[in-house]
């Protein structure tokens, strides 16, 4: 099999980590970009918005993208998922990296995400609406409308949670397939 790496994105509260779950549950290695930044994060003993902000000034648009390449590159795996690309750069270091590599973008609507991220309270998660918003700013800074814009697929998540499984599912079986393909010598269309 052919390495399989695939990226998914989308504005924070979306349901990136549901995708993430169900690609584990598929034998996938999931990368988590925001890993990243909540470790260096705890290192500085700084906010993740304000590290995700200083790696990128300090080290270059492709740093995040980068560690995970590593990370990938040190692992046994042969199916990845990285959850959380937020610009076009990170998408054009995996896409250089790793042949077929796909992004898959997730998408809610503003009201549903801040409901999701009330109920999740993950360190980073705002419950102040006013937070959320200039988190969502911040997101939309680096880039990440652009890349949900040219995903190669969308799951819209509004529904019950057993839609978003049910399209995340195909849609790395999907994928996975074609990895297997491609290491016969199949042909991947696009």
């Amino acid at each position: 099999m052919n390495m399989v790496v695939i990226g998914v994105t989308g504005m924070p509260g979306a349901g990136k980590g549901v995708v993430s779950r169900i690609a584990e549950s598929m034998g996938f290695r999931v990368i988590r970009m925001g890993d990243v930044i909540r470790d260096e994060a705890r290192k500085r003993g700084e906010d993740p918005g304000v590290t995700a902000v200083r790696l990128r000034e300090e080290y270059g648009k492709y740093v995040v993208a980068e560690k995970c390449v590593e990370r990938i590159q040190e692992s046994e795996s042969e199916m990845f998922l990285i959850e959380g690309i937020r610009s076009p750069h990170e998408v054009e270091i995996f896409r250089k990296r790793f042949p077929g590599f796909r992004v898959i973008s997730v998408f809610s609507t503003r009201k549903t995400r801040f409901r999701r991220l009330r109920k999740r309270q993950r360190e980073d998660d705002s419950q102040r609406y006013a937070e959320f918003v200039e988190r969502d700013e911040r997101e939309l800074g680096f880039g990440i409308g652009d890349v949900i814009a040219t995903s190669d697929y969308m799951i819209v998540n509004e529904g019950p949670i057993w839609k978003i499984k049910k399209q995340a599912k195909q849609i790395l079986r999907k994928l996975a397939e074609k990895g297997e393909e491609s290491s016969r010598g199949g042909q991947e269309d696009g």
